[in-house]
């Protein structure tokens, strides 16, 4: 099993949720992206945050892929996509949320397939 603080896949989630929730600092926005990008920014980065600090559950993998999803549609949804430097912040962190969310989910099922076939003792 994965030890806590240890997953590349967590830290780069982290990484795209704080990118996400900070960028309307930086980048031309209006309410709808700013709002946005802020709470699916937050949610991405506590789910990430969860899954750092309690490996070895699926739901937070799942999460995050989920996460990934809604930043890429949230521009087209949320009537954004016309305001270029936030419509692409969110396509951008949605590919990547969504591909180490994709890349965190098969580790975590050899873990759990590893943890409840491998260290099962035999009785005699």
């Amino acid at each position: 099993m994965t030890k806590a603080w240890t997953r590349w896949q967590d830290w780069a989630a982290l990484v795209a949720g704080v990118y996400a929730f900070l960028s309307p600092i930086w980048t031309t926005t209006v309410s709808k992206a700013t709002t946005s990008l802020i709470v699916l920014g937050i949610l991405t980065a506590l789910v990430a945050l969860w899954s750092l600090a309690a490996p070895g559950m699926l739901g937070p993998d799942i999460a995050v892929l989920v996460l990934g999803v809604l930043f890429f549609i949230a521009p087209w949804v949320l009537s954004y996509s016309g305001t270029r430097p936030m419509a692409w912040t969110s396509w951008i962190v949605g590919i990547v949320t969504f591909v180490v969310g994709a890349l965190a989910v098969p580790v975590e099922n050899r873990a759990h397939r590893t943890v409840g076939h491998g260290t099962a003792v035999p009785q005699h």
